[in-house]
């Protein structure tokens, strides 16, 4: 695919908090599942019913697969209604690889149809939505990679393209097309009942004057 131009947009209208913190080393991770079992042939632990938590980041599926119990360098294949929750925000996709490194959740290459993400910020009532085919994302570099007819919704306000990536250290979105939308990224703006709101007050305040002679 040609390589398209990036389009940098500030986060004015959709945004995402800058504040999201890569989660303690030191807290302790704890597991638990349904079921467990370990195939010898594979050299594979097999989890069922997998819960998974360190802090404020919780994990679930329905079925968990790692090469062995530990994560200062593991990676984790996660299958079937799985549920990731960190930083505010919660994915929900069919399958995800998880990369551990030092006893940390760093990288989450998600898939689904479509794999959804929405976030909760702070002070605002509103969630920010997405969704992708698939998802990366880097706790290290607070960024989040969509990819594959991309989505993002907040308070009306829609971009779409073929590729979304969130840096959300530095509060803004590069959004690039692709072959199969014509390389085009778009962008719907709705306004807000208080944008009406101001304009009709102009008007009548404008009404009520009297007409100069």
């Amino acid at each position: 695919m040609t390589q398209k131009p990036l389009l940098v947009l500030l986060l004015l209208c959709i945004g995402m908090t800058a504040d999201a913190q890569i989660t303690d080393s030191r807290l302790p991770i704890s597991l638990d599942a349904e079921f467990s079992d370990y195939d010898g042939k594979n050299s594979m632990l097999l989890f069922r019913g997998l819960r998974l938590t360190q802090g404020p980041i919780s994990i679930e599926a329905d079925e968990g697969r790692a090469s062995k119990l530990d994560f200062k360098e593991s990676v984790w294949q996660l299958a079937g209604n799985v549920v990731i929750v960190v930083n505010d925000g919660r994915i929900e996709c069919d399958l995800a690889n998880l990369e551990f490194i030092d006893n940390q959740l760093r990288i989450a290459d998600i898939s689904g149809s479509p794999a959804k993400f929405d976030l909760q910020r702070p002070g605002l009532s509103e969630r920010t939505y997405a969704e992708a085919e698939q998802l990366r994302y880097d706790l290290l570099d607070n960024a989040i990679e969509f990819s594959g007819n991309a989505k993002i919704v907040e308070g009306g306000n829609q971009i779409s393209s073929g590729f979304l990536v969130y840096n959300i250290a530095e509060q803004r979105i590069q959004a690039e097309g692709s072959d199969s939308d014509d390389g085009r990224v778009k962008i719907t703006f709705t306004p807000s009942e208080q944008d009406g709101d101001t304009d009709e007050a102009a008007a009548s305040d404008d009404s009520d004057q009297e007409p100069q002679p």
